[in-house]
């Protein structure tokens, strides 16, 4: 017996003399940033003009008009997102990764999606990151960008049928679920219908259609989710109070409350797998590709920057996201939220040291009262951030840092490789 108790010391001496000597040999690692990938939604902007016609119908009321078209970057948007480039071209600069002023070729490379509100946020970060330097912002020409318009091309459409059966499988009891979300229903028709007229809309059964093109959706679900984003970009806006809700929205508390319709459209919409894997796979392959160049393949036909730097739509995130299999749920925001200007970042950084290489992923954005004030980036004002992990990575001082192979390997898992196609880049 005091022989067993003797080996079982020793093996947890053992033990935790090889935890010491791990942990020790983390502390004492000095990580260099070598490398980011960062796919960012645009910034605040009204209702699209689509979505103004379906949430007017619906609540049988007109919508505030804002002062910018509709479906376009705000002064205000362009404002917040500058707030973010500006710390992010400090940040960069502190850990090495970018030079004092203006940048070269080999430092940043930024491609929009071809639409104003994606363009014009691209210029924001920009010109937030390094103001006076004029970075150029690189898109198609034409409607259609294979990275982020992805519906446009043979390769990346869905079969209608099989998009119909995924989504409904996804849906389950659809009856159920609405009934679940009840609670932010009431919330919202309470914000936004007049207590004298009819919102016989909120209490239609919600209902799984199909499009012509083959593009399946909630048929209820979807038009309330749009009236939420609505909401919330009113209020990231800094709207007046009269005119976000007629007055009854007085705190973003109330937009958090009924953010769970816009959760539960992205679940049954980009956030289908199937979908995500013919419509995400070309830009998530793209990222991956990004923050490998110089290590593990040769990207020729992309530029060598050290921050490549996407700008597009919560769409294009979700899509990514969903085949990561990486999901968030940051503060006063509901799962999977996709606030204006926040972003998807790929950081790849080496151990000086060992030369190993680590990949640091994580998603981050504003919140909502920090927006709506314009509350500039810093230390008592942070983005908010939440990473992506896996059982073999590593916390350091720098982030949860996962092994570049093996993270690899994790995020490309669901990748569709039939739906790939190559992606030309105007190089610098």
């Amino acid at each position: 017996m005091m022989a067993k108790r003797h080996q079982a010391a020793a093996r947890l001496l053992i033990a935790g003399t090889l935890w010491f000597s791990a942990a020790q040999a983390h502390a004492e690692a000095t990580y260099e940033l070598e490398k980011v990938v960062e796919l960012s939604r645009h910034g605040i902007r009204p209702p699209t003009p689509g979505n103004r016609t379906d949430i007017e119908a619906a609540t049988n009321r007109p919508w505030t008009q804002w002062n910018t078209a509709d479906g376009e970057l705000t002064g205000h948007g362009y404002a917040a997102v500058v707030n973010k480039g500006r710390w992010q071209g400090e940040h960069y600069r502190q850990l090495g990764l970018l030079t004092a002023g203006c940048p070269q070729p080999q430092d940043v490379y930024v491609r929009a999606s071809p639409l104003q509100r994606t363009r014009a946020t691209a210029a924001a970060l920009v010109d937030g990151a390094f103001p006076g330097c004029g970075v150029a912002v690189h898109r198609v020409e034409g409607d259609h960008d294979p990275l982020f318009q992805t519906e446009a091309f043979p390769a990346t459409n869905t079969d209608p049928a099989t998009q119909l059966a995924k989504v409904k499988e996804t849906a389950g009891d659809l009856a159920a679920r609405q009934q679940a979300l009840q609670p932010a229903v009431q919330a919202l028709k309470k914000a936004v219908c007049r207590d004298d007229a009819s919102c016989a809309f909120f209490d239609k059964p919600w209902q799984i259609k199909q499009s012509k093109s083959g593009k399946a959706s909630v048929d209820g679900l979807s038009v309330l989710a749009n009236m939420v984003e609505t909401l919330r970009l009113g209020w990231n806006e800094n709207l007046p109070v009269a005119q976000l809700a007629w007055g009854n929205i007085t705190s973003s508390a109330q937009i958090t409350a009924v953010l769970p319709l816009l959760t539960a459209n992205y679940d049954l919409s980009n956030d289908v797998l199937y979908t995500a894997q013919k419509r995400g796979s070309i830009l998530l392959n793209a990222m991956l590709q990004g923050v490998e160049q110089g290590v593990n393949k040769s990207t020729d036909n992309m530029p060598d920057t050290r921050w490549l730097l996407l700008v597009a739509h919560d769409t294009n995130i979700a899509m990514v996201r969903t085949l990561m299999d990486f999901s968030w749920a940051l503060p006063g925001y509901t799962r999977g939220n996709i606030p204006p200007g926040s972003s998807l970042v790929l950081e790849r950084w080496r151990d000086s040291k060992t030369g190993e290489r680590f990949l640091h992923v994580y998603f981050q954005g504003q919140s909502l009262d920090d927006l709506r004030n314009l509350q500039q980036v810093d230390g008592k004002h942070p983005l908010l951030r939440e990473e992506w992990r896996q059982p073999d990575c590593r916390v350091t001082d720098v982030g949860t840092l996962c092994p570049l192979r093996s993270a690899v390997k994790a995020l490309s898992k669901n990748l569709d490789r039939n739906a790939i196609t190559p992606v030309a880049y105007a190089l610098p």
